[in-house]
This record gives C-alpha cells, sequence and structure tokens, in this order.
C-alpha cells in the first residue's frame, strides 16, 4: 500500500534524512562532489539541518507497507510561491510512479494553500531530471552558476494558476 502523509514530528526525521541520503547519494556519486565541493547537496544533510529546514518548511514521507521510501519538502515563499525540495525516492524504487505522486502531491498542497506556482532548483546538467520535469508541465526560467557549487543550477516552475493540478 501507498501512502503519502506529513512528516509532524522531529521523531520521523531519522528516517527521512537516510531517504534523502540514500536518494541522492547516486547524485553525488555520479558528480564526484565532497562536503568541500557540494556543502549544500543534499547527500551532505545533517539532523539539525533538516530540523532547521523542517522550522520552516513542510515535510511529506512515502510510505510502501508503513515503510519510507521517499520524501519532499514544500516551502511556502512570497507571492504565492511554493518552493519544492529534496525529492527523493530509494534508487531501488525509482522508475515505479513513486516521484511523479510526491510532485503531484505536493503541487495539490500548494494549490490547496493559496499558491500560485511551485518553484524547484536542481543540477542543470542532469538533463533526464529536467526533461521529467517538464512531462510534469514544469518550464524552465533560467539557470545560474554559483562559485561555491561544481555545477549550473537550473530553475523551475510549475504555473498552478494556469494548470490543473
Amino acid at each position: 500500500m501507498v501512502e503519502i502523509k506529513e512528516i509532524a514530528g522531529d521523531s520521523q526525521l531519522e528516517s527521512s534524512l537516510n531517504v534523502i541520503r540514500d536518494a541522492f547519494s547516486t547524485v553525488a556519486k555520479e558528480l564526484n562532489l565532497t562536503p568541500e565541493s557540494a556543502p549544500t547537496h543534499p547527500f551532505f544533510s545533517t539532523g539539525e539541518q533538516l530540523i532547521e529546514l523542517h522550522k520552516k518548511a513542510v515535510f511529506f514521507g512515502l510510505y510502501l507497507d508503513g515503510e519510507q521510501a521517499g520524501f519532499v519538502s514544500a516551502e511556502k515563499g512570497e507571492d504565492g510561491a511554493f518552493f519544492l525540495g529534496r525529492l527523493a525516492v530509494i534508487p531501488r524504487l525509482r522508475h515505479q510512479g513513486y516521484g511523479r505522486k510526491l510532485v503531484e502531491f505536493t503541487l495539490d498542497y500548494a494549490k490547496q494553500h493559496g499558491g500560485a506556482k511551485v518553484a524547484l532548483g536542481m543540477i542543470d546538467e542532469q538533463t533526464i531530471l529536467k526533461d521529467w520535469y517538464k512531462t510534469l508541465g514544469f518550464t524552465e526560467t533560467g539557470t545560474r552558476k554559483f562559485e561555491h557549487l561544481p555545477f549550473t543550477v537550473c530553475f523551475m516552475e510549475y504555473d498552478l494558476s494556469a494548470q490543473q493540478v
């Protein structure tokens, strides 16, 4: 049974952190990321950082038969914008529609809470992932090279007012 539910207490954050690290380990390895080269990459998240993020964002977990297999955060910003972050599905369960379920759930959540759009940032060089987001209705809004990161960041948005969730 697949269930997506809010992660309400800090006691549930350890399993979320494990899912995030497992999911983002593949990217960190592929791009040879280190804590020095990409300190803000989700693979290097700490429990303390997740607790801090949880103070301003809502966390959702995807559970299969009661075991957490996915994660996403939704942070409300300015002008009706929500930020979708740390979308994660453990590698052995990818390509089965769970990431799509988490994104659609987040879009629905944002719309129900007055959101006009949902934005995200991702590694620009991950073209397969970028194309996947486009199939879900996201559009690329720009890229930026940050001095402290060894990759370019791509920004994407989903316009909740123009499209059905």
